[in-house]
């Protein structure tokens, strides 16, 4: 929305944004005589001012972005095979939310790709994942690498979870 421009950090990604989706506008706002009349309207030191404070947030978005993708590139996403009793298993997937996705919109894509139940639950840590029901682990993984640029082939990882047999 062109109105929340002034207000965030990234000036320069709003005025590309600007450029691509609305160029009349874009003109209007960022054109030479647009940017020296309203630098005309400041004094000497508030133009030095708003260039220092315009350079401020420039810097503190572009650390702010590198953070989160320092952040992504660290994050892993687990893909578990957990076996509930004989030959039943179900797959949970943890590790999605650190990459930007929606948990429930990914549970209800998977329960459609795989035809099953899928849901979204909370774990004993106070996080969530998303439960599917079936050993689907290998096509969740494949799916995750097809669908999903973003996240690096590298930072999936698949475990094998089985339940110990009580001695008897």
């Amino acid at each position: 929305m062109p109105q929340y421009c002034e207000f965030g950090g990234t000036t320069k990604k709003c005025e590309d944004w600007l450029s691509n989706h609305h160029p009349e506008l874009h003109g209007r706002l960022y054109s030479d005589a647009a940017v020296a009349q309203g630098l005309s309207t400041l004094s000497v030191d508030a133009q030095k001012r708003a260039e220092k404070d315009a350079q401020k947030k420039a810097a503190k978005a572009e650390a702010q972005e590198a953070r989160e993708s320092e952040k992504r590139a660290a994050s892993k996403i687990y893909i578990k095979r957990v076996e509930r009793n004989k030959r039943k298993f179900v797959t949970e997937i943890s590790g999605l939310e650190a990459f930007g996705l929606e948990l429930k919109k990914v549970a209800k894509e998977f329960g459609k790709k795989f035809a099953t139940g899928s849901s979204v639950t909370k774990t004993a840590a106070g996080g969530e994942e998303i439960t599917v029901q079936g050993d689907v682990s290998d096509d969740v993984f494949d799916w995750l690498v097809e669908n999903h640029e973003e996240i690096p082939e590298d930072n999936i990882e698949q475990i094998e979870d089985k339940k110990k047999k009580s001695a008897g």
